[in-house]
This record gives C-alpha cells, structure tokens and sequence, in this order.
C-alpha cells in the first residue's frame, strides 16, 4: 500500500480521493434530487386536485438541500405551505415555514416580502388604516396640487372669457352677438367630456398636437367660460335701465358706462351662482382623467388598480370634499361682505 502511495505521489492521491467523492456522493445527491422532483410532481397533483392534506404532507417531506443541492424545489414547497397555512387563517405556522427558508437562504426576496405581508395582517385595523394613508397619500397629494392648477387656471380665464362672450350677446352688432350665442349654445349643449375628448384625440386630425395639460385647461377654460356668460349676462340685464340711460344722458360712452357703473354692480349679484359654479369646477376636474391627465382623480384610479384597496378612494373623496368646503367658506365669507356693503 505505501508502495503505490509513494508512486502516486500526493498529487495522485488528491486525485484518488476526489474521485471516490465523486463516485459515492453524486449518486447520493442525483438520487435526492429526483426523490424532491418526484415528490414536488406528485404534491402539485394532489393540490390540484383539492386534496389539501396529501398535498401538505407531500410538501413537507421535501427536504433542504445540502452544500450541492438545489434550492428551487425547497423554496417552493415552503411556500407552498406557508400560503395554504396563510389561507386558512393559521398565521403561526405559515411565519414557521417562511422562516424555514429565511434560515437557509436569508436574503430570498419572496420569503421577505410574505413576512411583511404577515406582518402586516398582525396588526390592528387601525395601524393598517393608518399605513394605507402613508402610503397613498404622497401620489394623492400630487394629483391634488395638479387638480389645484386646473381649478386656479380655469377660476382666472372663464370669467374674463365669460365676461367677453356676454358682452358680445347683449350687442348690437349681429355678427358679435351670433358668434357668442353659438359659443354658449354649443358649449352647454355637448357634455365637457365629448369636448375634451375633441381636443386631445380630435384636433391632431387636423395636425393640432396638445399635451393632456394643456387640452385640459383650454377645455375648461371655454367650457365654464360658456357657462359664466349667461350668469354674467343675466346679471347685467338685471340692473335698472334707466341707469344705462342715465350714465348716456351725462356723455358716458357704451363701454365706461360697463366699466364704472353697469360692472361694478353685476359682480356683487353674481357671486352665488358663480361659486356654485366653480364648486362643480372642481369636481368637473375628475374628467381629464380619460385624456390621461394624472390629477387626483387618475392617481386615485391608477392606485386603486395596483393595490385593489378601497382607503385609496376614501381618501380622494376625502381631498373632494376638502376643497370643495374650504371653497365654499371661501364664497360665504365674500357674500357675507358684499352683502353687508349692499345694506349700508
């Protein structure tokens, strides 16, 4: 024996021994891996089949793998496991067969991500509302500020348009006065919807390409604006005549007598309906979401697909009523002082 040893030489005898390893543990570890494959097979059969118990039992007895063994068969069982342990509200041992991975294998992404779930479902309903709320409320809040831009953007330009379509109604000159009832007319004739759509999928027909920015913004500027005319034209026609003859008698032109006399009353009988106006306003707004502006409406939408989780929702209608309250606050106290001015 110390005679071949000594012709072999050390490196030979390294040889010698690795391939006896080979020779006696790779059988061993085929012959395991085909075991876990057979038993993995006939496990998923009997799940599919509905026979929940044999197919624990089957998981269970897949084994982990050894220094050469394959983690995929091991993993799956596990969890496997932990999720029919999980559906059948049995949270202790489906956190035993998660952690049987973790102790193999710590940095498996899967097994993490069912522990936070489990976690998670630990907690009280409150704690759960409460980390929906941190959760949602960044995207929420950033469709808030873009539905703030609409509001703001429309509330400036609807009346100064709103302002020129009446005064193009209540003229003499039949072409102004044509072209402005065709405005209103239209505009509070079709749904802002079906005018929104025009803009954004309608003009590019004819090569006018726009952002979902800006067709919503010109779709609601001319929308309200088409509305705000016929309640500042109503309250212009609602002062006394005889002050527009009055104001002709003294030499005032047709246009200081809107200036100084005839516009500085309208605006104090028009506040109401144009506060129930731009409180519609805002949440008209939800409407750009189908051009694919992202305002709180769509984000709302959009976190709702992902997550399937009615807080989102409740929390949108939440920022609704938010801005709908302090906007109208914001009215009451107007009309509050205009009324008090009109009294003295």
């Amino acid at each position: 024996m110390t005679s071949i040893l000594t012709k072999l030489g050390k490196s030979g005898v390294f040889a010698s021994l690795f391939l006896l390893f080979v020779l006696l543990i790779f059988p061993a570890v085929s012959q395991a891996g085909e075991e876990s494959d057979a038993l993995l097979k006939e496990a998923r059969d009997a799940l599919a089949m509905g026979h929940i118990d044999q197919a624990q039992s089957l998981f269970e007895q897949i084994p982990a793998p050894g220094p050469e063994g394959d983690d995929g068969e091991f993993v799956y069982s596990r969890m496997q496991l932990a999720r029919l342990s999980y559906s059948m509200k049995d949270m202790g041992r489906s956190r035993e067969y998660v952690d049987q991975i973790i102790a193999v294998y710590p940095d498996n992404i899967e097994a993490k991500n069912f522990i936070t779930s489990l976690d998670r479902q630990a907690r009280p309903e409150w704690r759960k509302v409460f980390d929906d709320c941190v959760r949602f409320m960044p995207s929420l809040l950033k469709g808030a500020s873009m539905t703030l831009v609409l509001v703001f953007f429309t509330m400036i330009v609807s009346p100064i348009g709103g302002l020129f379509i009446a005064l193009g109604r209540l003229s003499k000159t039949q072409p102004f006065s044509g072209i402005s009832w065709f405005i209103i007319w239209f505009f509070r004739g079709t749904p802002l919807l079906l005018q929104l759509f025009f803009i954004y999928y309608g003009l590019p027909a004819i090569g006018i390409t726009l952002s979902p920015l800006a067709a919503a913004l010109i779709g609601l500027s001319i929308n309200y604006s088409a509305y705000l005319a016929e309640i500042i034209r109503a309250g212009i026609e609602s002062i006394e005549e005889g002050q527009t003859e009055a104001a002709k008698a003294i030499g005032m032109t047709y246009a200081q007598t809107m200036r100084r006399i005839i516009i500085p009353q309208t605006y104090k009988r028009i506040i109401p309906p144009f506060a129930n106006e731009f409180i519609a306003l805002i949440k008209d707004t939800a409407l750009v979401s189908t051009i694919a502006m992202v305002e709180l409406m769509r984000a709302a939408d959009q976190m709702f697909n992902a997550y399937f989780n009615v807080t989102v929702l409740v929390l949108a209608a939440a920022i609704y009523l938010l801005f709908t309250t302090i906007f109208t606050f914001f009215f009451e106290k107007i009309e509050y002082k205009v009324g008090v001015y009109e009294r003295r």
